[in-house]
């Protein structure tokens, strides 16, 4: 049992870690001032405006992504076993193209719930064209940024998707490995 819990503090102080660290494949260059585009739900456009909010500089990723997934509310739960779900909506170059949803696994030591904002987005065509045919999860090792004030100024693109949540409310107690899985349906 010692030995498990430590194996969980070392993935939560490495994950921790890992977040804060600058990501080498691609970062937004902040010399595009275009406008954020639309948005057509209320929600969505609510938890956009909390991102931008929390960290100004996160307008840069709306400019430049090829498409952004938002999930206005992801609720998460566990007690050792635990899991999360949410839906959203799928943007590709400033349009609503579709509707996801969010699912999570996870397995370790977990204490509690919360809710959260989570909003992923894709650098290029290929990447988004992954997450619409359904071939796009995020295993134990991805690595979302938690937005915070200058958060997206050390956060790039892994694999083609930068992820960034904002916690809403509840309380977490977590050492877990689990991954993200989504589905993807057309407009």
């Amino acid at each position: 049992m010692k030995k498990l819990i430590i194996a969980g503090l070392v993935i939560t102080v490495s994950t921790a870690l890992s977040t804060a660290s600058a990501h080498a494949d691609w970062k937004p260059s902040k010399t595009d001032t275009t406008e954020t585009p639309s948005v057509e739900n209320k929600n969505v456009a609510e938890t956009i405006a909390a991102f931008k909010e929390k960290d100004p500089g996160m307008a840069i990723f709306f400019e430049k992504a090829y498409g952004y997934a938002v999930f206005p509310k992801v609720g998460k739960g566990g007690i050792g076993i635990g899991g999360a779900h949410g839906k959203g909506e799928v943007y590709e170059q400033g349009k609503l193209i579709g509707a996801s949803s969010l699912t999570q696994v996870t397995i370790g030591f977990q204490f509690g719930g919360q809710s959260y904002s989570e909003i992923i987005f894709f650098k290029d065509k290929e990447a988004l064209e992954r997450f619409k045919g359904g071939n796009f999860e995020l295993g134990a090792q991805a690595s979302a940024v938690a937005a915070s004030a200058g958060a997206s100024s050390n956060a790039g693109y892994e694999n083609g998707a930068a992820i960034f949540t904002l916690a809403k409310l509840g309380l977490m107690y977590e050492a877990s490995v689990g991954g993200q899985k989504f589905s993807f349906k057309a407009k």
